[in-house]
């Protein structure tokens, strides 16, 4: 007779597979908002009006201090090198995933302060609320691995 702990060794990955895949994923995710703050970077107000926004949407996303834009490259270059780190077991993918959270935190209420969810509505707060959390994520699971170096 199997019991259900043998059943569920079975089935289950190493953590170190589980690791990987969490760590390529995050940085598939990572990936695309790196090419997002490279958009809002690089953004005209031509372009966003051809990209369908409205002239209250274009002033949002034009009229961030540049803390703001400093803000988010620290968020999206620290998430992605973390991954990076977490899918090599460094010792330094937590400190580097543990500076992305606190930055994507402080976006999502730079975007709340300046209009951007008041101008994109609900979704937007959607899509940065599930950014803070997937980083949150990434952060507590680079804090649960052994490390190689």
């Amino acid at each position: 007779m199997t019991t259900a702990s043998q059943t569920a060794s079975r089935w289950s990955a190493p953590p170190g597979v589980w690791m990987s895949v969490v760590a390529i994923v995050g940085f598939a995710w990572n990936l695309f908002g790196a090419l997002q703050f490279v958009r809002s970077v690089t953004a005209t107000e031509e372009g966003l009006g051809a990209a369908g926004m409205s002239p209250e949407q274009i002033a949002v996303m034009t009229g961030f201090p540049a803390w703001v834009g400093i803000v988010f490259g620290i968020g999206a270059l620290t998430s992605l090198v973390g991954c990076v780190l977490l899918f090599l077991r460094h010792r330094l993918a937590a400190a580097v995933l543990g500076v992305s959270a606190p930055a994507f935190a402080l976006l999502w209420v730079a975007y709340a302060i300046y209009g951007a969810f008041a101008a994109f509505g609900a979704p937007q707060v959607a899509i940065m609320t599930t950014v803070v959390a997937v980083a949150i994520g990434l952060y507590v699971a680079s804090r649960r691995i052994p490390t190689a170096a």
